[in-house]
């Protein structure tokens, strides 16, 4: 069997990495081909060294571009190497353009396309990825699921049970397997901040940085955020580009360190000792969420909803301009008090250590809001109330007569 799997940005890869190493166990002739949507070292090659992806058999060398431009030439080179090899199956990951591209050119050439990390939605469609995601949905015979409320989302989608597969998430097994090699590089020390609190941030979506106004006043947000904590702010080449674009100034104080962009082991090495996370990334909701370090996600909407009903993960709007150094005061006041001065793993665990008298505010809206479905009855029990009202009067004003149900 052939299977040809196509990535091209940080987070395709590592979704591919535990794939690959099982396929290879399995005796399956795996093809690998990047097609170069990020091709900056520290997003790319330091990605297949240091997760031990073997190199790449075809690069396709896209490079950026518009999201028409990247999805089209993609289409353009991948198409002769997929009629070459004629795989049995094309595997796909996450919801980059690259994703969609690979998926189009297999399906328009009958083979047979499988989609890793399938189901998730946001339902906001000004996401490009959203739509990428529902695309790539529908043209993909073979759905891995990461979540179980995935299947929901594509049950709504009209898309047949047999065709979805549910496998847990790969970049936690990616996480699983690199942890103990990342906590060995002890990036804090590297970096200066360990034996004291610190945030780690990263931007990189369009939403967050195309607009002057909004990255100027994330910006300023994080230097609030570094006179209370010390942050790590590793920069994304598109963000370092739009600061340049827009004329902005990227402050470099001691407290608030600016760094290239970092390879996945030091980044998993800084996020694994971090009290808090300012990210809009979505993979980084999850690898959060596994190891109990709190999220600040600056987007409006997440396709992964079980960061925040069951892991350490809050959404909050870009706009306010200190809402992270809110978020980071708020993290400071409910911290667990451990030896590293780091807060509490998750919201609900903060609950349960701290009894009901802290119980965090999210909880609180949800038992207001049962107590108030509570108070008043519901359409139906309103309804066999008055039921059994007209029968009851029925009964008084004919005696003897048996009433009909």
């Amino acid at each position: 069997m052939r299977v040809l799997s196509v990535v091209g940005a940080r987070p395709n890869f590592m979704k591919l990495a535990p794939v690959d190493r099982e396929l290879v166990k399995r005796g399956v002739e795996h093809v690998i081909v990047h097609t170069g949507q990020h091709y900056d070292h520290g997003m790319s090659t330091a990605f297949f060294e240091q997760l031990w992806i073997p190199a790449p058999d075809y690069h396709l060398g896209v490079g950026s571009g518009s999201h028409a431009q990247q999805t089209a030439a993609v289409m353009q080179r991948l198409e002769s190497i997929v009629v070459e090899l004629a795989p049995d199956l094309v595997l796909v990951y996450g919801s980059t353009n690259s994703t969609l591209a690979a998926a189009l050119v297999a399906a328009k050439l009958q083979v047979r396309v499988g989609h890793v990390e399938a189901g998730l939605r946001s339902g906001d469609w000004t996401n490009p990825e959203e739509i990428n995601d529902v695309l790539t949905d529908r043209l993909s015979e073979l759905l891995f699921l990461p979540s179980r409320d995935a299947a929901e989302h594509l049950v709504a989608d009209g898309v047949p049970v047999e065709r979805m597969h549910f496998v847990g998430n790969v970049m936690i097994d990616t996480l699983s397997w690199a942890l103990p090699q990342a906590l060995a590089l002890e990036a804090a020390a590297r970096y200066g901040v360990k034996g004291a609190p610190y945030a780690v941030v990263t931007l990189h979506r369009p939403a967050n940085v195309d607009d002057r106004a909004v990255l100027g006043e994330l910006l300023d947000a994080l230097e609030r955020l570094a006179r209370t904590v010390a942050v790590v702010f590793p920069v994304h080449p598109r963000t370092r580009q739009r600061i340049r674009t827009h004329g902005l100034r990227l402050p470099d104080d001691g407290r608030l360190r600016v760094l290239e962009p970092l390879g996945y082991l030091e980044m998993l090495s800084l996020v694994a000792g971090a009290a808090l996370v300012v990210t809009d990334s979505g993979g980084l909701q999850e690898e959060t969420s596994f190891l109990g370090v709190p999220c600040l996600t600056v987007r409006p909407s997440t396709e992964r909803p079980i960061t925040c009903t069951h892991g350490t993960n809050g959404m909050r709007s870009s706009r306010p301009p200190s809402t992270p150094w809110r978020a980071a005061r708020r993290r400071d006041r409910s911290s667990s008090g451990g030896t590293d001065g780091r807060p509490s793993a998750s919201r609900a665990s903060c609950a349960r250590r701290s009894g009901s008298n802290s119980t965090p505010r999210w909880r609180q809206r949800r038992h207001t809001r049962r107590a108030a479905r509570s108070r008043f009855p519901s359409r139906s029990a309103r309804a066999e109330s008055r039921a059994s009202n007209r029968r009851m009067s029925r009964r008084n004003s004919v005696p003897n007569q048996e009433v009909a149900e």
